[in-house]
């Protein structure tokens, strides 16, 4: 399939790169194609940003058959654009529309569509300390019904925004609150897909938290609330007496892209890395033994995001001496080294655009 283009008439003032925040701005262009049964995915084109215009009684409205991803595009010292990994989120995007009865997408052809819209868009991509390009990849059941079934017809869309950290904080370390009452996920229901239900079943949860001044929320388990599965956005990683454990990915927790490349990592620095169900009474009698050493998210949004403070039923564990730590910063580095093209890939993780 050839890729139409529709350049805009009415460019927009790029923000000041100092200010961006995280998903405030958007670029001049998206990518869009569409699905229809019996014809497949066709009419794929970049056009200007803007509204879409759907029926009140389109599916997506009423029944949140849709999925999403999220990845990054660099900009290094000497102009060029780099992907991190591309190919891994359109792979996960497959399994969530696996889950969720959409169509597939051809991977090779959605790598192709995003490159060539950022590289339309290369003027957006901000050359500030810790700013990106953030890629949100998207697709939404279109049918015009009221009545629970997969639809027929379905949007893949592609936007982009330039960002700059995602948490406030930066990588200062954030306050995280241990989320008791309220459950995202189970096994066998959606958790490992990047879908809109997870992250609407989310936000109760986290406005609570944010209430009580915690940037975070560390979801339990659904049906014990005893074992730790994963941070609102993050996956999460403890290091105790020197060796890193993360939740096992059990079928309700996202496989995150960047929790992949960390567990790679730390492997090929020798560091020993478990995945495993992990209590979070073991993380709290960790701590009162003065082992429980770091606590870090991993994510593409934030990246590593060090954990200063843990409160769980009211009671709250210092992590670190609320500093960041040595691992958690080696792995920042390391990371958004590779990202940017400052520290050489020997893990053949970048794509140029």
């Amino acid at each position: 399939m050839n890729i139409s283009i529709t350049k805009t008439t009415q460019p927009k003032e790029k923000p000041d790169v100092n200010k961006l925040g995280f998903g405030r701005y958007f670029t001049d262009h998206m990518f869009i194609m569409d699905y229809e049964k019996g014809k497949g995915w066709h009419n794929p084109r970049i056009v200007p940003y803007g509204p879409l215009s759907l029926d009140p009684s389109t599916m997506i409205f009423h029944y949140g058959q849709g999925i999403f991803e999220g990845l990054k595009a660099y900009k290094t010292d000497d102009n060029r654009v780099l992907l991190f990994r591309p190919e891994k989120n359109l792979e996960r995007a497959n399994i969530s529309n696996d889950r969720l009865c959409i169509p597939p997408i051809d991977e090779e052809f959605a790598l192709k569509a995003i490159k060539e819209l950022i590289k339309l868009e290369k003027d957006w991509i901000p050359d500030a300390k810790d700013t990106s390009l953030y890629i949100r990849p998207f697709i939404i059941s279109t049918d015009p019904y009221i009545g629970v079934k997969p639809s027929s017809t379905y949007m893949f869309i592609v936007i982009l925004s330039p960002v700059g950290p995602y948490y406030p904080e930066g990588l200062d370390p954030v306050k995280i609150y241990v989320e008791d009452e309220y459950v995202r996920a189970v096994r066998g229901g959606i958790g490992f897909a990047k879908t809109l239900g997870n992250y609407a079943a989310s936000i109760k949860a986290q406005e609570k938290a944010a209430n009580l001044g915690y940037t975070q929320v560390l979801w339990l388990d659904g049906i014990e609330m005893k074992y730790v599965e994963e941070v609102g956005t993050m996956n999460v990683f403890f290091k105790i007496d020197g060796e890193v454990v993360t939740p096992a990915l059990n079928g309700s927790i996202l496989a995150g892209v960047t929790r992949d490349s960390v567990i790679q990592l730390l492997k090929s620095w020798n560091v020993t890395v478990v995945e495993r169900q992990i209590a979070i009474h073991e993380v709290i009698d960790a701590h009162k033994n003065g082992k429980l050493e770091e606590i870090f998210g991993t994510g593409t949004a934030a990246v590593i995001s060090p954990v200063g403070e843990l409160n769980y039923h009211g009671e709250k564990l210092i992590i670190n001496g609320g500093n960041i730590g040595e691992m958690s910063q080696k792995l920042y580095d390391s990371i958004t080294g590779i990202q940017t093209g400052r520290l050489p890939d020997n893990m053949g993780w970048t794509q140029e655009v």
